[in-house]
């Protein structure tokens, strides 16, 4: 079993090199965010900020906002501003982040409003969001907003419209993601009822000056999909949400608040707001308050599958790289599909006689039955491979698929991997792969077999890395 520790020594490696590419103080100063001159213009790779934001013409920085990465995120602006200027401009600010992810930082409040492994809003998420939106609410022209946007903001960051319970929010959610929605479907429920989300926290702001630093989950990179878009450039679409919820079956009576209240939004016609630019894509746009908004991509999927094929190449694997591609596909599909290809990269690499790998980014779904056990997306789609290929793994052939954030469903799993050690270890407790695949019981099965993958928690979020390694 020689081949089977070298693959999972190199999975390791490849895995802790994508992590920390991504991590959110690494991607301030990897993605060229400067101060620069002595105006203290602020930079983004290699150029001004358009339009030019000079902290020389700033009184107060206010720093807000949420998600997975924003404590590290907030704690990149704290050393890009420096001890000088977090004096001389006042800098304060409150960041709403999961159990696991706090820190001290020296000028910004770091709150863990939720649990670990629970990726849904609380009372404590809607406390801390009020008092974010208050503090933006409290800016004069010449002071300066930063928003940290990341990815499980939508979670981190959330206001409930009058009317509209939290947990009316909470239990839709829980019925989306159980019927199989896609992310971007509950986030456009989110979104379309919600104070904070779609452009909320940038147009609550009374600054003269907004910019939002965004680490995005989210295939695509789409602005008003990543954390629900809280600085985004359009309001949300109150028909589009009521669209969705029939598709998937969610009924008026689990939810009653909030399906009056999207029935009421959608039924007035409602356009975008006066002062927002009808496109949500728009990286700039003006609130009706009047404060300028910039919104910059510091980071994605992209980042870490890149460092993870650099890792690959340093460890002497040819190496294909696949970017992440929106689609909705099925964690048994990208599974099966997995299996496919990674039988036939194992063979190529026994012709070739050398390593091969495959790194592709990607997040599946999953559509939980009724009875369903314990697992995650990403071990579903492991035990789908499992499933595929079975007793006739090869060797040489490792599979893996992790979350970048760390957790993987309500488990403390960020994944999981699959190689010939497992099956045997399958094979010898005689675990049924076939009826935990179907029930969605992935990880009691892969942790009894040595398959389970654990990092903790990251500090970071930007999807899903998976990989395909195979050594002659």
């Amino acid at each position: 079993m020689a081949r089977v520790a070298a693959l999972r020594e190199d999975a390791a490696a490849i895995r802790r090199a994508a992590l920390d590419a991504v991590l959110p103080e690494r991607l301030c100063a990897a993605g060229g965010l400067t101060l620069e001159g002595p105006a203290d213009r602020l930079r983004h790779a290699g150029a001004d900020v358009v339009p030019v934001i000079d902290l020389a013409g700033c009184d107060r920085i206010v720093i807000v906002g949420g998600g997975k990465a924003a404590a590290g995120l907030a704690a990149g602006v704290e050393a890009l501003l420096g001890p000088a200027r977090q004096a001389r401009h006042r800098v304060t600010g409150l960041v709403s982040v999961p159990a696991g992810c706090g820190r001290l930082l020296a000028c910004v409040e770091v709150r863990e409003t939720r649990p670990p492994g629970a990726n849904l809003p609380t009372p404590d998420v809607v406390r801390a969001t009020h008092d974010m939106l208050a503090l933006a609410g409290s800016l004069g022209p010449r002071d300066l907003a930063i928003a940290v946007v990341t990815g499980g903001g939508s979670a981190l960051l959330a206001a409930p419209p009058p009317g509209v319970a939290l947990d009316e929010k909470i239990a839709v959610t829980r019925q989306l993601s159980a019927a199989g929605a896609h992310i971007a479907e509950i986030n456009a429920v989110r979104r379309a009822a919600s104070v904070v989300k779609a452009g909320g926290l940038a147009r609550a702001c009374t600054a003269g000056r907004l910019v939002a630093l965004v680490i995005s989950d989210v295939i695509g990179d789409s602005l008003d999909v990543i954390a629900s878009g809280p600085c985004a450039a359009a309001p949300a679409s109150a028909a589009a949400a009521l669209e969705v919820l029939t598709r998937y079956g969610v009924q008026a009576g689990s939810a009653p608040g909030l399906v009056a209240f999207l029935d009421h939004a959608a039924a007035a016609h409602r356009v975008p707001l006066a002062g927002a630019a009808a496109d949500p894509r728009a990286a700039t746009w003006m609130t009706p308050r009047g404060c300028l908004v910039s919104q910059l991509v510091l980071g994605s999927n992209a980042n870490a599958l890149d460092a993870a094929a650099a890792a690959a190449h340093r460890l002497g694997y040819t190496t294909e790289v696949r970017q992440a591609r929106a689609a909705d596909e099925s964690a048994e599909d990208a599974g099966r599909r997995l299996a496919v290809e990674g039988m036939a990269v194992a063979a190529a690499a026994h012709r070739a006689g050398a390593p091969l790998a495959v790194v592709e980014g990607g997040e599946a779904t999953v559509t939980v039955p009724a009875v369903h056990g314990l697992g995650g997306r990403n071990q579903q789609t492991v035990l789908a491979a499992l499933a595929a290929v079975g007793s006739a793994w090869p060797t040489g052939l490792l599979l893996a698929s992790i979350g970048t954030d760390g957790e993987d469903g309500p488990t403390n799993a960020a994944g999981a991997s699959a190689d010939a050690g497992i099956v045997a270890a399958i094979g010898r407790q005689g675990l049924d792969v076939a009826a935990a695949l179907e029930r969605c019981d992935a990880y009691p099965l892969l942790a009894a077999a040595g398959g389970v993958v654990r990092t903790g928690t990251t500090g970071t979020n930007v999807a899903d890395v998976r990989l395909i390694l195979a050594r002659p």
